[in-house]
Formats: C-alpha cells, structure tokens, sequence
C-alpha cells in the first residue's frame, strides 16, 4: 500500500530499517516518497535514531579542494589553488563526505575565513549549517553573504545579508535557532563592539546591544546557553589579546558584566571551545603548553585552567579544538606547522577515569582527497584551511567552530608571511 514505509513489512520493522540510513543518504531517503519524507522529517523519528544510538557527531572541515593534475607548463602552478570546500567526517565510522558546493560561488568555493554555525529548525531539531560572512576568495574583500545548509534536503539557500559594516574576524555562535556575530574588524581595520543576531527560522538580522569592550578577533563560544565573546583587542592593541570576556543572555535580551581572567592576558583565543552541556557541565577547553586544558567555564572569577592530557607526539601543531561531551574532545594537527592536518580523538580507555588517567588520542585515517592540505602562492607558504563543527544527524549540529589561517600585515623579506591562527568556536545549545 501507498501508505507503507515498506511495503510487506511490519511498520516497526521498517522503521528500525530506515532509521539505520547513513547521514550521507538521508537527502535521497527522503526524497524517495512522501512516505518516508514526512518519516524523516518527524521529531518522532529523530528521537529514535538518537535512542538507537543512530545519530552521531559528525565533524565537518573546510579543506583545501584536491589538486587539479595539469600537464606542462600549467603543472607548476596545480597545487597553488585556494579554493575550499565542506566536507564531513564521521569519527565513529571513519566515513568521510563533501557536502555540495555553494550556490552562485564562481568555482571560488567557500569565502575565506568565513564563520559556522549550527541551528535548529522548528521543534529543536539542528539540521541546519549557516555559513557567515567570509573574504570573496577571488576579490578578498570582505562579504556580508549567509548561505543556509538544510541536511535533510541536501541543498543550500541565500540567507539575508548580515546588516552594517562589512567585518571581518568576528566571534560567532549559535544558540538555538539564533547565529551571533559580534565584534571583528571593519574594512577600515577598526575593531567593532556591535553585535547582531540571525534568526535562521525567519531569515532575518535583529541588532544586539554593543559590547562594553571592542573585541577583534574573539573567540565565540556557547555556554548554557549563552553566547560568550572571548578575548579579542582593541583598535590600538593590534593583537594583545585581552584576556577577559562577556556573555550575552538571549533569555534577557543583554550582556553581562565582564568576566576578568578567562585567559591569561595576552592569550590568543584560537583554541577555545566549550563542552556542549549537559554532556561534560559547562566546562571550556583550550591548548596550554602542549596539553590539552580545562577549566570551569561558569566560574566569572578566573578558574584555574588544568591538564587533561597531553598532544599527540604526531600532532602537536594542532590548530583546532572541538569538545564532542562525555569528555571526548577532538582535535586537528600537525606535527609540524604546515605539515598534513590529521584529525584525532580523544578518549578514555577501558578501566580509566574521566580526570585522563587512562586517556589515549586516536588518529583518524583519511582518504588522500580529504587531506586538506593547499599552497599559497603568493606566500610560497604551505598552510591549511579547516573549519570545525560538530553535528548530530539527523538532529543535525550540536555545536561547531571555525579555525583559519590570518597572515599579519608584517611581511619578511623575501615574500614569506608571518601569520598566526585565528578561530570562533560555534557551540550550540538544546
């Protein structure tokens, strides 16, 4: 019959069938009949797969696009593309996706250092990928543009464009349906304190109260709940990162008081990401002196920040962090600056504790197409590209970040570019 989710059996045999399709099919599922579309699309559905243990954490990068092989004198100049694409990782599986390219983007593939964010559609169900702002990769001028990830369609659309001076080095994250951008810089290398808000379900930009400090390259983070801006500087600081941050309560439309001593002064925030509660409490990690670190993230009066474990001996230029809950935190890195990113997790093994006694990073095998690791020609410099954010399918994102390389105005001589990361932390939360 029409109304079967397969025909000649059961109805709840057919369902623990269809709840076992992969995150990389559930576009065509659902597009298979009205059946399986309405299926796919009802909270009753997802909330199986996540009791079934179906719905996993996915990571998502944004990576260098592979190599185009070119022939004579057009070879020199095949790896010196800056072109980047999404794609998925599941570090469950090992399985790996590239999500479709963005609409109308030229064959420039993603704005550069453009910011993630994950939300929820109506009902709470995150399924969604908004992909903020960014520099034009052809122009490198900065971009107001919004690009709207559906998973369960497997299409993009054009969100609304995010309203005043075109910043760059935002801090951005998500809380519900809600993607917050504060701070960054103008085109005029100005540090801002204003902050907006994009309600992904209406499609539209609201303005947010300005912060008390101006905060260039901070660091967003989500915190029960609240978006938190961490660290960042003044105009006339010019990269003496502040150690401070501020935290803006959607419940009550307003920033709270300043939070003296999150970081040490003069810490960048590149690192920072928050455990999605209630998973792990409201704890923040970061990178210290070659570990893995964490500290209380409720606590205003300066928590002590303490070892959790240390880097991978393979991977200790890591340049992204990404905590998954349950004291899992996954991490992106090198073992040496410029070299191939891999992708490690961190986990407790059987007979440990939770304090890292017994804990071991486990590094993830990627196919040469996932690589991700690109040229910059005019730097003649090797760097990588990577965008973090971590999703649930289908409930689709949890929480996510976002980790680019920014070279400085201080150029070396002979063309080479010093540059350092910068990365906005974009947890979501339930």
């Amino acid at each position: 019959m029409d109304d079967e989710l397969i025909p000649g059996l059961p109805e709840e045999v057919a369902r623990e069938c269809l709840l076992r399709v992969g995150f990389d099919q559930l576009p065509a599922a659902r597009s298979t009949s009205r059946r399986w579309k309405a299926e796919v699309e009802s909270p009753f559905y997802h909330r199986l797969r996540r009791a079934r243990g179906m719905a996993r954490p996915l990571l998502a990068l944004a990576q260098a696009e592979p190599p185009l092989a070119a022939a004579g004198p057009a070879n020199k100049y095949a790896g010196l593309s800056t072109s980047y694409r999404l794609v998925l990782h599941d570090p469950v599986a090992g399985g790996w996706a590239a999500l479709p390219p963005l609409p109308g983007g030229g064959g420039g593939g993603l704005p550069l250092f453009c910011q993630l964010a994950a939300v929820a559609a109506c009902g709470g169900e995150r399924r969604r990928l908004v992909v903020v702002g960014g520099w034009d990769p052809e122009t490198w001028a900065p971009t107001d543009a919004v690009h709207v990830y559906d998973f369960l369609s497997g299409s993009w659309r054009r969100g609304a464009a995010m309203p005043g001076p075109r910043r760059s080095f935002f801090a951005c994250a998500a809380a519900g349906r809600w993607v917050f951008v504060a701070g960054g810089h103008d085109e005029e290398k100005n540090a801002l304190r204003s902050a907006v808000a994009y309600d992904a379900e209406a499609d539209a930009w609201v303005p947010l109260p300005d912060m008390a400090a101006e905060r260039d390259e901070a660091r967003g983070v989500c915190v029960g709940g609240r978006f938190v801006a961490v660290g960042g500087y003044p105009t006339e600081a010019q990269g003496r990162f502040a150690g401070s941050a501020e935290a803006f309560d959607p419940a009550a439309w307003a920033w709270g008081p300043v939070q003296e001593r999150v970081l040490d002064e003069g810490t960048c925030p590149r690192t920072c990401c928050a455990a999605p509660a209630p998973a792990a409490g409201a704890t923040m990690y970061m990178l210290r002196d070659g570990h893995l670190a964490a500290r209380d993230a409720t606590n205003n009066g300066g928590a002590a920040w303490r070892a959790v474990a240390s880097l991978p001996e393979d991977g200790r230029a890591v340049t992204a962090l990404a905590a998954i809950g349950d004291g899992r935190v996954v991490a992106i890195g090198a073992g040496s600056h410029g070299g191939e990113q891999a992708v490690y997790l961190l986990t407790t093994e059987e007979g440990g504790d939770k304090n890292g006694a017994a804990q071991s990073w486990a590094r993830a095998a990627a196919p040469p197409e996932f690589a991700g690791v690109s040229y910059w020609a005019r730097a003649k410099s090797r760097f990588s590209l990577y965008t973090m954010f971590l999703c649930q399918l289908p409930r689709v994102a949890l929480w996510g970040r976002v980790e680019m390389a920014k070279p400085t105005h201080d150029m070396t001589k002979e063309g080479d570019v010093c540059y350092r990361f910068m990365r906005a932390e974009l947890p979501s939360h339930i």
